[in-house]
């Protein structure tokens, strides 16, 4: 790391949620973050979870290795009541996950079935609006906060089925949190990725092909990697970006720009 950006983010304390393995998103950011001298708190989903997290976790030095499943009444807000009573305030939030019924997923979008679709909004859409919900009042001198979204948002990709509008979902919410708490000096982005080879991608029905697409049109001809996604991130997050709020910040060696 150079040295001009080594200290980007000393002093500032954040939670990352997302974290699975070494190979996801949520991890690659939290490796840039500490970095560049932020201190960490990480959140994992359940005890099975917690024997690959915690390992992670403590390798970033964590302050604070909490669980949190966003679906169990009463979690979250003991995260956030830990947060208060141990840092006071707190200068942003990485929110990675997202989930849908398998059968969802992989079927058509006109198929889907109502549990599923409200799964899939509640675990990947509602709970970032959760987490600003409980982070504003600590985020006293402002903050970021920055989610995870993916090009299926904006335009068809085959096989992405439902999580498209779902991800088109938070894309919205995104614009109007951050047109709510701008007055709060709290920034609100999505990074978008390009297609990353991390566990949870592997549940897309036909994931090398959509591997292979990416290479072959994008103007780099390269696959993005996870700290990739977390060196723009910990801009989004440093008072670098102060003056910007409410984008998707594509992530994806021009993917995006290609017809």
């Amino acid at each position: 790391m150079e040295n001009s950006i080594r200290n980007l983010l000393a002093g500032k304390r954040g939670l990352v949620v997302g974290i699975a393995n070494e190979h996801s998103i949520a991890y690659g950011c939290a490796r840039v973050l500490r970095e560049l001298g932020a201190e960490l708190a990480v959140t994992y989903l359940n005890e099975k979870a917690e024997k690959y997290v915690r390992p992670l976790a403590e390798g970033l030095d964590a302050s604070l290795i909490l669980p949190m499943n966003v679906e169990a009444p009463g979690q979250m807000q003991a995260v956030f009541d830990t947060l208060r009573d141990t840092w006071g305030t707190l200068d942003f939030v990485i929110h990675s996950i997202a989930y849908c019924p398998m059968d969802d997923l992989h079927g058509r979008v006109v198929d889907c079935s109502e549990t599923g679709f409200a799964q899939a909004m509640r675990v990947s859409c509602y709970s970032f609006i959760e987490l600003a919900h409980h982070a504003e009042p600590l985020m006293t001198e402002g903050g970021a906060l920055v989610t995870m979204s993916y090009h299926g948002a904006e335009k068809v990709v085959e096989n992405y089925n439902i999580m498209g509008p779902v991800k088109a979902a938070l894309e919205s919410v995104t614009r109007y949190m951050a047109h709510e708490l701008g007055s709060k000096g709290i920034r609100v982005h999505a990074v978008s990725p390009g297609p990353l080879k991390t566990r949870a991608a592997s549940g897309i029905a036909h994931f090398d092909q959509l591997i292979d697409a990416a290479i072959a049109r994008a103007p780099e001809h390269r696959l993005v990697d996870i700290r990739d996604v977390g060196m723009a991130t910990a801009f989004l997050v440093s008072d670098a970006s102060r003056a910007i709020t409410g984008e998707v910040i594509y992530v994806d060696g021009g993917f995006h720009i290609m017809a």
